[in-house]
């Protein structure tokens, strides 16, 4: 049984499932029309239903969602959509609430003119292309919702708020993350004194190395195969980066790599400076 705790709009309520204790918003077609606070819900018809999980631990939801516009929470809603119909899976709908703040904000900066600048984007469409590609395709409804554009660098931050729905991960774990690849991408630039062909396949291999390094670093996973010898004796001047790049990784990760990472990765930095 759901109680009405705040019609947000025609499309979307704000409810307390009396039975479980837990407020959630159910989105739907003319769900919210003519509906009260204080009326009762036998059920969800047929409408989809949000978890919601404020940003700070000690906001009230309704609080939480008092302080968004509710076209906000609406694109957040067709956002999420958009991702599980792209993957083929559920999003944790916990993101709701945070994802549509940032929306919201987002589309507040765009009227302004101040957009915020996101050095990341690169790496996040490398790293997330399918996240990226839903917030790009929430851009245009969004707009077409508000009238506000937002840029790359805004759908840069999104992807990151659909990445941590599919993976469970912070979106601060995941811009940390991608934060170390791109340090890491830098010292290979600064030890060969070259740029790289970011378009390549082998930047893309790299960058995804780099992330499942992070990833069996963060799990205690092991490579069992050592090949570094092999590799430092062959390929010397990429085993030092690499070397130098797993240092940055354990520095920055507060934990040991296991020394097998060192060799493959090297194989992946040769490969952008002889593609």
């Amino acid at each position: 049984m759901y109680r009405i705790i705040k019609v947000l709009n025609n499309n979307s309520i704000l409810v307390l499932d009396e039975d479980k204790k837990r407020e959630y918003i159910l989105m739907g077609s003319g769900i919210g029309f003519g509906r009260r606070m204080g009326e009762h819900l036998k059920s969800s018809e047929g409408a989809k239903i949000y978890s919601l999980v404020t940003r700070r631990k000690q906001q009230s939801v309704l609080k939480a969602v008092n302080g968004i516009e509710p076209v906000y929470i609406e694109a957040a809603g067709k956002m999420i959509d958009i991702a599980e119909e792209m993957f083929s899976e559920e999003i944790n709908k916990d993101i709701m609430l945070p994802l549509a703040d940032h929306i919201a904000l987002a589309a507040k900066r765009a009227f302004e003119g101040t957009q915020m600048a996101n050095p990341l984007t690169m790496d996040i469409r490398m790293l997330f292309p399918k996240e990226y590609e839903v917030a790009i395709r929430g851009r245009k409804f969004l707009k077409d919702m508000t009238g506000y554009e937002i840029s790359d660098d805004e759908a840069g931050f999104i992807a990151l708020h659909i990445h941590a729905g599919l993976s469970g991960e912070q979106v601060s774990e995941t811009l940390a993350v991608t934060q170390m690849i791109d340090d890491s991408i830098d010292i290979v630039k600064k030890y060969f004194q070259s740029e790289i062909d970011t378009e390549s396949l082998g930047y893309s291999r790299l960058m995804s190395h780099l992330y499942y390094i992070i990833a069996r670093v963060k799990k205690g996973e092991a490579v069992n195969t050592d090949i570094n010898s092999f590799i430092s004796e062959k390929y010397p001047r990429a085993a030092s980066a690499a070397a130098e790049i797993c240092s940055h990784l354990e520095e920055c990760l507060k934990k040991e790599l296991m020394k097998e990472e060192m060799g493959f990765l090297a194989i992946h930095i040769q490969r952008i400076l002889t593609a």
